[in-house]
């Protein structure tokens, strides 16, 4: 099946695919989640956490991700599949949890698109009740929903270069212009530099308890992982779509820095206007849609900052949406020669289906629980505290044991460069990556 029927594509060339994969992995966790965590667990001591284990657990687990990717040219099961077929099972873990955070990861976009609307037309968007209200009715949010979908859809559909490559390049370098320019504002306001302390400062006394610092490591590779998007299939599928004579070990380790460069942004961003104005900073979607909106509330130009802010969270949440979408549809393609149209749409109304019943699950249905939690909830916790890990786990384990490292050295030094960092990209995914992600999963599942 050719490439025109098919959809199948390629970036035009290492910047699309930069542009693209650092927009698919810098989402709303790096805006919300990032800077609370941080700052609950040890500030300055957590970043430094944070960019060690970016080094040894997010760049070989990307790395490894694309160059199966790029090798195979297929979407993440084919792509396991063409390799061993006992491993095929990696692939459908991440397709399925891909699948399943669309689901609900659109919902939230949704929220997001619904403020830059209040924010257009002059509604109040200060008061913390009224979002309460917002996301447990049967309509509004439903429809907000639908709509955020669609537009992941109508930039899929577009195709890899027209679509995702052409919207990656527009869209990041304005979100980081936007990000800046809410920094500038953020950190000249009046006390603002404790919202800084709050974030940069090391809490030496995690030095003098060990379960608080146990935690605070344990949170720091968690953030790695789910901030970098591993384990979901994103990284293989715009790995595919990459030409034989690209650096995938300099692209690798651009998408890494910039995601990291992106979240130390946010929490400039958020946490001095926060502090500022003597708020306290919550975790979760309160921080995004409660409490932001009520200090920019309370700033002069404070309108026009709060549009900005949530103009750039919805570029974040869009751009990871559509790599989330691309990873299902790409499979339909391959396998199935399905048109792209139509495997774009068939898993887009399928997404947004589940959607709506992820959206009332926090209103109409929220009698209807699984294990104590919602639909939404649930969603949540099956992707980021079991599919996620296992499927990155065990990504580790067939690069490192199964195709092996050798393998992965041809395919990086195809550019003419040679792998330098061999030796101990080999010793990180085979044994490091693999014991941290397990700490990962076994603390997620218990709530450490």
């Amino acid at each position: 099946m050719d490439k025109k029927k098919t959809g199948r594509g390629h970036f035009t060339g290492s910047l699309g695919f930069v542009m693209a994969a650092a927009g698919s992995a810098i989402g709303l966790g790096n805006l919300w989640k990032f800077p609370y965590v941080a700052g609950i667990s040890g500030g300055g001591l957590f970043i430094v956490f944070y960019l060690i284990f970016a080094l040894v657990l997010g760049i070989p687990i990307m790395l490894s991700e694309m160059a199966v990717g790029r090798k195979t040219q297929l979407n993440a099961i084919g792509a396991f599949r063409s390799i061993d077929k006992k491993w095929s099972f990696v692939g459908v873990l991440e397709i399925s949890c891909a699948f399943i955070i669309l689901s609900y990861y659109s919902v939230v976009g949704g929220w997001v698109m619904k403020y830059i609307g209040s924010y257009l037309t002059g509604a109040n968007v200060s008061d913390g009740a009224a979002f309460d209200t917002f996301v447990s009715s049967p309509v509004q949010p439903v429809i907000w929903h639908l709509l955020f979908m669609a537009v992941a859809v109508i930039v899929v559909i577009g195709g890899v270069q027209k679509g995702i490559e052409t919207c990656s390049k527009w869209l990041l370098p304005l979100l980081f212009v936007l990000l800046i320019g809410v920094v500038v504002r953020s950190v000249t306001l009046p006390g603002s530099t404790e919202g800084l302390k709050f974030l940069f400062v090391p809490d030496t006394a995690l030095l003098s308890d060990p379960k608080a610092l146990i935690d605070s490591i344990v949170l720091a590779m968690g953030q790695v992982f789910f901030s970098l998007s591993l384990g979901l299939g994103i990284a293989i599928t715009y790995g595919s779509y990459l030409k034989k004579d690209t650096d995938i070990t300099k692209d690798t380790c651009t998408v890494v820095g910039l995601d990291t460069l992106m979240a130390l942004l946010a929490g400039m961003a958020i946490m001095p206007a926060v502090f500022s104005f003597g708020m306290e900073p919550t975790g979760g979607p309160g921080l995004i849609f409660k409490t932001l909106p009520a200090v920019f509330d309370s700033m002069p130009l404070g309108r026009f900052f709060g549009l900005a802010f949530f103009f750039l969270v919805f570029i974040a949440a869009l751009t990871s949406a559509i790599a989330l979408l691309e990873v299902v549809a790409s499979f339909f393609i391959d396998t199935f020669h399905w048109r792209r149209r139509t495997a774009t749409l068939v898993m887009g109304g399928l997404m947004a289906l589940i959607g709506v019943f992820a959206s009332l699950s926090m209103g109409p249905l929220s009698g209807f629980t699984i294990g104590g939690m919602n639909l939404f909830d649930a969603m949540g916790f099956l992707t980021d505290k079991i599919l996620m890990p296992l499927a990155a786990l065990a990504t580790c384990l067939f690069v490192g044991h199964v195709w092996g490292v050798g393998k992965v050295t041809e395919e990086v030094e195809r550019c003419g460069k040679r792998f330098a960092i061999r030796r101990v990209y080999g010793f990180l995914i085979r044994w490091v990556a693999p014991i941290l992600i397990a700490v990962i999963f076994v603390m997620g599942l218990i709530g450490g």
